[in-house]
């Protein structure tokens, strides 16, 4: 947050939108970084922590109010593939909330007085795995089994003091399942966004059971889909609204296709500014961006979203 007197994470959503930022792997890239490995953009946590400031800076520029961490695809098991301990690793981690910080001090001279929020990225357990799992679900893993999994992480990240624990990408109701459960007794809100295809999650399950998970979980305080298509968020939007009755959360893809073949995006990207409108009217109140989604787009988001001079130039 920018300052003591500021309102909680809460608070701040009960009162008007908040725009995330866009995609954390377009920016570095763009910058000239390879992430052409398994620990993708969590690997600069350790060899270039300097570069995701900078990455979060830019979405902070841009009009984001939210920074969602770098720590997707940071877990105990794939750092511990690149020979990097538990202790390490639990450094790593909390490494990606301060780095948001920072990212946020930085900022505040061109925010004008704008809170800024930093949202720690607990990705799916497929994330970790690297194989494109995370957008299947049905991992052949208990609900118990996942639990402990996500525990350990999510302990060191809410103990590093987030606003928001982001549970993204999820693709199933059993790992939902396994991160409501393993989100209790943390003391820092969360939200919780499936990556859905139509109106089904990735795994098939219907929108409707998938969001009723989070209904009475207390401190689950959004609900809904990011890394997606912005074509599935309209449909989204209404279930989460009807079936949960709290603030939706949505960051969908640019619209791109990835070609696995040609390990290249390809298609007409879909993100407009001209649909975030009609997000908001229908319940969206954390709107961004996920995969290509950059600074430009989440500068559209921030002007549709609030007053001209509000918006960061």
């Amino acid at each position: 947050m920018t300052s003591a007197a500021a309102p909680s994470f809460a608070g701040a959503l009960a009162a008007g939108a908040l725009v995330l930022d866009g995609g954390m792997s377009n920016q570095l890239e763009s910058a000239g970084h390879d992430l052409s490995d398994e620990l993708w953009s969590a690997r600069l946590l350790a060899e270039r922590p300097e570069a995701i400031v900078e990455a979060h800076l830019g979405y902070f520029l841009a009009g984001a109010d939210v920074a969602i961490t770098s720590s997707y695809q940071a877990t105990f098991e794939g750092f511990a593939r690149r020979g990097i301990d538990r202790e390490r690793a639990a450094g790593l981690l909390a490494l990606s909330v301060a780095l948001a910080r920072e990212a946020a001090r930085r900022a505040r001279a061109g925010v004008a007085g704008r809170p800024l929020w930093v949202a720690a990225s607990v990705g799916p357990y497929g994330a970790m795995l690297a194989d494109g799992s995370e957008y299947r679900g049905r991992y052949g893993r208990t609900v118990a089994e996942l639990e402990a999994f996500h525990r350990p992480r999510l302990e060191v990240l809410a103990a590093a003091g987030p606003d928001v624990l982001a549970l993204e990408t999820v693709p199933d109701t059993e790992e939902a399942a396994a991160l409501l459960r393993a989100v209790r007794g943390l003391g820092v809100p969360a939200w919780l966004s499936y990556s859905v295809s139509g109106g089904r999650t990735r795994a098939g399950q219907p929108l409707e059971e998938a969001f009723a998970l989070a209904a009475g979980a207390e401190k689950v305080i959004a609900v809904g889909v990011n890394c997606c298509a912005p074509e599935d968020v309209d449909g989204a939007i209404a279930t989460a609204a009807r079936v949960t009755g709290k603030p939706v959360v949505v960051y969908p893809n640019s619209g791109e296709a990835w070609d696995a073949g040609a390990r290249a995006w390809d298609g007409r990207g879909t993100f407009t500014a001209d649909r975030v409108t009609g997000w908001y009217a229908a319940g969206a109140r954390l709107v961004g961006g996920c995969c290509r989604v950059g600074p430009e787009a989440v500068t559209a988001v921030a002007r549709a979203l609030r007053p001209p001079s509000a918006t960061a130039r």
